[in-house]
């Protein structure tokens, strides 16, 4: 296995039960140690189920995958520890304050309370917290919980971060906090793999992509070469050029 190969996935497919059609069906690829890594399709084609299981949330019907350091697999628990996941929906307690909620799921990682509280401060300060950090997360703002939803999903400096749609619903401002801070992870090392359905937003974060549909991999590479390949100019055309005109629900 290449030193550069952070997670290789071969064959993998999940079939959910009583469903009579497969969500993947036989996905194979791999992402580089620190790549930002896109996946790309419309609803229904496998993006979210694809990073479930990758995040171990889901098990595979067939198939499997692995992750690497230097060339050696990493073992379930240095998966689990090294792994940051931000999901679509809001993944905190409304009841509690974003300091609370930072507090609670930095000790299921295992951090003490002082690494929590400097790691709080850093992400607040960057991601335009800290005044509202003693506030209950309930009234906050659409963009504000898209940033307390990232600072909690990278509390514990994962070495691989999942980001399923992230900055879905925020304002510009919050957006451009959120990618720079994102830009700024990956420049320190983070490995990230990315849904969204911003095409603009994709098209100048990603460094290659994966275009999924129907629960299979159509396309996988840098944009510049698909876009070459397609004879097409921007990611939105390529989209649906590759996916179709019709709707996906």
């Amino acid at each position: 296995m290449s030193d550069d190969v952070c997670i290789s996935i071969n064959n993998l497919s999940k079939k959910y039960k009583n469903s009579k059609e497969e969500s993947l069906k036989g996905v194979s690829f791999s992402v580089t140690r620190g790549e930002k890594f896109g996946v790309l399709g419309p609803n229904g084609a496998g993006k979210t189920t694809l990073i479930s299981v990758l995040c171990g949330i889901l098990p595979a019907t067939k198939g499997n995958f692995s992750y690497y350091k230097n060339g050696k697999p990493l073992s379930n628990h240095e998966i689990k520890s090294g792994i940051g996941y931000v999901p679509q929906d809001f993944a905190f307690y409304d009841e509690l304050t974003p300091m609370q909620n930072l507090h609670y799921f930095g000790a299921i990682h295992n951090l003490n309370k002082k690494t929590i509280e400097e790691r709080a401060e850093e992400i607040f300060t960057i991601l335009g917290i800290s005044k509202v950090s003693d506030k209950k997360t309930k009234i906050f703002s659409g963009g504000l919980k898209r940033r307390i939803n990232l600072a909690i999903g990278i509390i514990h400096k994962p070495s691989v971060l999942f980001l399923d749609e992230p900055t879905v619903g925020a304002d510009v401002q919050s957006k451009h906090a959120m990618i720079e801070y994102l830009k700024k992870l990956n420049n320190e090392g983070t490995t990230i793999i990315y849904t969204s359905h911003h095409m603009a937003e994709a098209e100048e974060f990603c460094d290659r992509i994966a275009f999924i549909n129907n629960g299979s991999i159509i396309e996988c590479d840098n944009l510049n070469n698909l876009m070459k390949k397609h004879d097409i100019t921007d990611l939105q055309s390529l989209f649906i050029s590759l996916t179709g005109e019709g709707y996906f629900d």
